[in-house]
């Protein structure tokens, strides 16, 4: 059973599939994603969580069309928006639907911006390109979404230069670039990297209130948990190159069937107060490294790192796990041979699953 059919919208707006992506470099070949299954419904927010390194940004630079070729290629994968396969479109073809039909904020707003240009004009520059307007009328549409994002003064502020506005305002300017055609789509990397907390706050409050007013879905990519249970629908937990967990964010947070998800919650501060004068919960930072993707192991990739491994763990690579409708696990903890040593809440629902897999 496939993830995208058992656990999405049965018309999902974005539908990723099988999706593998490498890139050779002087030390070899890194397999950076290792099998990308995820759906994305039309007007909900679908939150691609994990550590550094995992696959977050290349997976969403990979469905635009952005990674290098060479040193990056996709190997395999299908990737559908409204039905239609995007995944290896001609140049041409793809620029119409990169910025019109999918929008996207980059990371860092302090080098995604032009600096030798207004903003104004970086705004106009995308509406130009798949738009017949003339100057005057693209003008007046930046100032607008200048406005909608929030800039104070835009009429004015539409002539300055990046370097006179703040990261914040940064970053709000990137929101106008990304929603200037009126995507269906809109993907966030990192919007809030190197914001400080007042701000990010105000940026993803910006985020939920465009999607409102203009029924847009979101793909937001994040390590940060507490930005995962404010913006999230849906939840994708990646683990070197693979989604290991899928649901809805209650699920994640307070059903998590995967040691990895669990891990990751108990490396998050809690806002919870236990008895007076009893300690706070202390973080439990997860031990280790991530695998080597030059040479990714032959079973799970947390193995190395799980304190419930078994030896099925380290050879076979797991199955997705269907637990509940709308929530799958990938790991060999759900068979029914696995061993009971693990918390009781990591074989939850485990018999309800209907793949194929080898003996564990």
């Amino acid at each position: 059973m496939s993830l995208t059919t058992s656990l999405s919208n049965p018309q999902p707006l974005l539908e990723v599939r099988d999706l593998r992506v490498e890139f050779d470099t002087y030390g070899g070949v890194v397999k950076a994603v290792r099998g990308m299954n995820f759906a994305v419904a039309p007007g909900k927010t679908l939150a691609v969580v994990g550590e550094s390194g995992c696959g977050k940004s290349v997976t969403v630079q990979s469905l635009m069309g952005l990674i290098p070729q060479p040193p990056g290629r996709i190997t395999s994968g299908s990737v559908k928006f409204q039905g239609r396969e995007i995944l290896g479109l001609p140049p041409k073809e793809a620029n119409k639907v990169r910025g019109k039909e999918i929008g996207m904020i980059f990371q860092d707003p302090m080098t995604s911006l032009n600096p030798t240009m207004t903003v104004g004009k970086q705004i106009v520059e995308t509406l130009k390109y798949h738009e017949n307007i003339t100057p005057e009328e693209g003008r007046r549409r930046a100032i607008e979404l200048l406005e909608q994002v929030q800039i104070p003064e835009p009429a004015a502020r539409v002539d300055a230069y990046p370097f006179q506005f703040s990261g914040g305002m940064r970053q709000r300017v990137m929101i106008a670039m990304a929603i200037a055609c009126n995507p269906k789509l809109l993907i966030a990397d990192e919007p809030t990297t190197a914001l400080d907390v007042t701000v990010q706050s105000q940026i993803l409050n910006l985020m939920k209130k465009l999607q409102r007013e203009r029924g847009m879905s979101i793909i937001l990519i994040t390590h940060d948990l507490g930005v995962v249970a404010q913006m999230a629908d849906d939840v994708a937990v990646m683990y070197a190159g693979q989604v290991v967990e899928y649901g809805s964010v209650d699920s994640i947070f307070f059903h998590s069937s995967h040691p990895y998800t669990l891990g990751l919650r108990s490396a998050m501060p809690g806002h919870e107060e236990g008895p007076k004068n009893e300690p706070k919960r202390k973080l439990k930072p997860i031990e280790g490294a991530p695998p080597d993707l030059f040479h990714p192991p032959a079973g799970c990739g947390y193995a190395a790192r799980c304190p419930y491994a078994m030896k099925a763990c380290e050879s076979k690579m797991p199955a997705l796990w269907e637990l509940e409708p709308g929530h799958a696990s990938r790991c060999w903890l759900h068979h029914e041979a696995a061993s009971r040593h693990a918390p009781a809440e990591l074989y939850r629902g485990k018999t309800i699953s209907n793949q194929a897999t080898p003996q564990a």
